[in-house]
């Protein structure tokens, strides 16, 4: 039985609202390639496309990335600013509704707030979250996939995928994303 809540890429990579959460986008660099390379495939087919990330998510990936040593910071920050200026990432406020479907949502009380404030702005738009958070996509009834991994890793047009491979410097263990 195939796993539908696993995304398809390529060609098929939806057309949809796609939400990217903070674990998505860090897991970017994540200590384990095979999310690495799923992350990378997420943001890499969709380059031409667009992303919508609450303004709560790209703060927390700056939270993340705020906990290295300046030298990390320095190495990753220039991918993070050109991919944020080359992709269309609709950066997003919460509206009223989105905080009352998640705080009211008797399902997600157990999930942290940031999550449920997240989950309530997916519902609202009708879209699709990816992530690789394990609160999240191990469970069932929520409009959350894991970006399928690709065959081979796909590259960034240059300079992004140079400055890509100069983020590795910092790389995240699981349970950091």
């Amino acid at each position: 039985m195939r796993d539908t809540r696993t995304a398809p890429f390529g060609a098929d990579a939806g057309t949809g609202a796609a939400h990217a959460d903070a674990a998505l986008f860090m897991g970017m660099n994540s200590a384990d390639d095979r999310v690495r390379v799923a992350c990378k495939a997420f943001f890499a087919e969709r380059l031409g496309g667009r992303v919508r990330m609450s303004w709560e998510q790209v703060g927390r990936c700056d939270d993340l990335v705020w906990r290295f040593p300046r030298e990390v910071q320095d190495a990753y920050y220039p991918f993070m600013d050109n991919l944020h200026t080359d992709m269309r990432i609709e950066r997003r406020a919460y509206e009223p509704a989105d905080l009352r479907h998640g705080m009211d949502t008797a399902d997600w009380a157990d999930l942290p707030t940031h999550e449920r404030l997240l989950l309530g702005m997916v519902h609202g738009s009708g879209g699709v979250l990816y992530s690789v958070s394990p609160r999240l996509t191990g469970r069932e009834g929520l409009p959350v996939r894991v970006p399928a991994p690709p065959r081979t890793e796909p590259l960034f047009p240059e300079p992004l995928e140079r400055l890509y491979r100069a983020s590795l410097v910092l790389r995240l263990p699981a349970e950091a994303l």
